[in-house]
């Protein structure tokens, strides 16, 4: 396991206390992880850095959709990672584009400055740049730390004849996190296909609300998901995932 890093995505004390017991590497802190992830409130940053020993990333991400933000939205992004570094957070994940696809370097670069000396991840906005192979050059002259990436592909299986691409291209001067569709049983065909030594997942299950009364009337948010539905991290997927990478021959 030494030799390979395992991040479990989180949107909750509870998951985040799950992921640490299974033996997680690090977080990333987020929330609404449904639609991908948002940047977390301070409160939830609060309790995680009181309630975990590990390492957790927070995402930095001011709402759901693409990565061409208004001036608002990046000056919310630039405060957001201030608290982050004010309040225990060991890196931040971020990412901007512009709107013809490519990495919005003059941003990026103001966001970096204000993130260093944390460990700074390039979000999958990379999955949806025009050049990725481009980008990866981008990101190591910026001074990224990380690349999360599917490969430019819905999943990570799908990808991974790209992210073997983006594996040989980064060499030691830039990390690869795979992530999207990993779980226990995906995840030692893409350590076969990609090369990859780190890897980013949320091993999620259903778990069902405490609430008795149920009305069906109303919904509160998309009609297609259960109000009475949480999704939280199940330590024991993201314990044979670990069990899996320990007992991997290089």
């Amino acid at each position: 396991m030494s030799h390979y890093i395992l991040e479990v995505c989180v949107d909750s004390v509870d998951s985040a206390l799950a992921a640490q017991k299974a033996g997680a590497s690090r977080l990333e802190l987020c929330s609404n992880l449904i639609i991908g992830g948002t940047t977390p409130p301070l409160s939830l940053i609060q309790l995680v850095n009181e309630a975990v020993t590990i390492p957790f990333h927070v995402l930095i991400r001011p709402r759901f959709g693409d990565f061409c933000y208004s001036p608002f939205e990046f000056e919310s992004i630039k405060r957001e990672i201030g608290i982050a570094k004010e309040h225990g957070a060991s890196g931040v994940v971020i990412g901007i584009l512009t709107p013809d696809g490519e990495l919005d370097i003059e941003r990026l670069k103001i966001l970096i400055d204000l993130a260093k000396p944390l460990h700074i991840t390039l979000h999958r906005a990379f999955d949806v740049c025009r050049d990725p192979f481009k980008a990866i050059e981008q990101a190591k002259s910026l001074g990224f730390d990380t690349i999360l990436t599917s490969g430019q592909q819905q999943t990570c299986l799908q990808g991974m004849s790209h992210i073997k691409a983006f594996v040989n291209q980064a060499g030691s001067q830039i990390g690869i996190l795979v992530g999207s569709g990993l779980n226990a049983n995906t995840i030692e065909q893409v350590l076969k296909g990609t090369g990859a030594k780190a890897f980013h997942l949320s091993g999620k299950k259903e778990k069902e609300s405490p609430m008795l009364y149920r009305p069906e009337a109303i919904n509160m948010g998309l009609p297609i998901l259960s109000e009475y539905i949480i999704f939280e991290t199940d330590w024991q997927e993201i314990k044979k995932v670990k069990d899996i990478l320990a007992n991997y021959i290089l």
